[in-house]
């Protein structure tokens, strides 16, 4: 592994490559934060793919992506004159740069770890495991945001979903608002399915508008993410795992059916279902 020395020359030769770029480079000058914006969320996903896959090697290379993204922002907000459309103003908008990137989020982490920094008052017990620092950690952004901060009113809007619905229940339940055994939670699985199903199956069936639908199957699966939770489990990450092993069984049963010189459209559901088990298998 580097030493602290190396990691440091090594951040400052990204941060003297960015300085070149930004002035030599058309592509790179023309660069704003509005144009970067897609490019950074793809570059996300792409480093979440290589953590779900547990590719130390793409890790490393998706993580350099993402830092570069981090780099060329910090690098943009320390120009003057400069507004999001990319065009200069009289005067310069509130500028910062990587060294107030940094500082921003090593005070934020000092502030968010009292138990670790020395913060905690004589009447605060010692935090001895992570489900007590997740608590705390709730308790301090509420206070670091002021008082009329709300308990969900952190969560970012632009989400996934699924991801969403995790962080909301995560919150509340670090407010206290959650389930007092984990069994509990299935009867409201078991009620959302009832629900569900007594809507499908109902005379009115031909009546029910995609909205009604979906709000039914959205109680449903809200309420799965909560059972997730519970069990100490990300549902994103299940749900992806989930989607890469469908993915490498179905390409199986494709490569198979070409061996046997089949197009898959001229099967039958039981013969791929055959090729189905063979995947499963292997």
């Amino acid at each position: 592994m580097s030493s602290r020395e190396e990691q440091l020359a090594a951040f400052g030769r990204l941060l003297d490559i960015m300085d070149d770029l930004r002035e030599k480079c058309p592509w790179d000058r023309k660069q704003t934060f509005d144009s970067l914006r897609q490019n950074t969320i793809e570059e996300t996903y792409e480093l979440a793919t290589a953590i779900s896959r547990h590719d130390m090697n793409e890790i490393s290379k998706e993580l350099g992506d993402v830092l570069l993204h981090v780099v060329f922002y910090a690098k943009m907000g320390s120009e003057t004159k400069w507004n999001f459309s990319g065009s200069q103003n009289d005067e310069p908008l509130d500028n910062f740069d990587i060294a107030d990137v940094c500082n921003r989020i090593s005070d934020k982490l000092i502030f968010r770890h009292p138990h670790v920094y020395g913060q905690m008052t004589n009447d605060q017990s010692p935090i001895t495991n992570p489900d007590e620092v997740s608590h705390l950690w709730e308790q301090v952004k509420l206070k670091e945001k002021g008082g009329n901060k709300t308990v969900l009113g952190g969560i970012p809007d632009s989400l996934p979903s699924l991801v969403k619905a995790y962080r909301i229940q995560d919150k509340v339940a670090n407010v206290g608002f959650d389930w007092k055994q984990r069994e509990d939670v299935w009867e409201k699985v078991k009620e959302e399915i009832a629900e569900f199903e007594e809507e499908l199956t109902s005379e009115r069936m031909n009546e029910l508008t995609n909205e009604r639908m979906e709000a039914e199957f959205g109680d449903l699966l809200f309420s799965l993410i909560n059972v997730a939770r519970l069990y100490k489990i990300k549902p994103d990450n299940a749900l992806e795992q989930t989607n890469l092993k469908f993915i490498k069984r179905f390409n199986y049963v494709e490569a198979k059916a070409k061996e046997q010189n089949k197009n898959l459209q001229d099967m039958s559901l039981e013969e791929m279902e055959a090729l189905w088990q063979e995947a499963k298998q292997a």
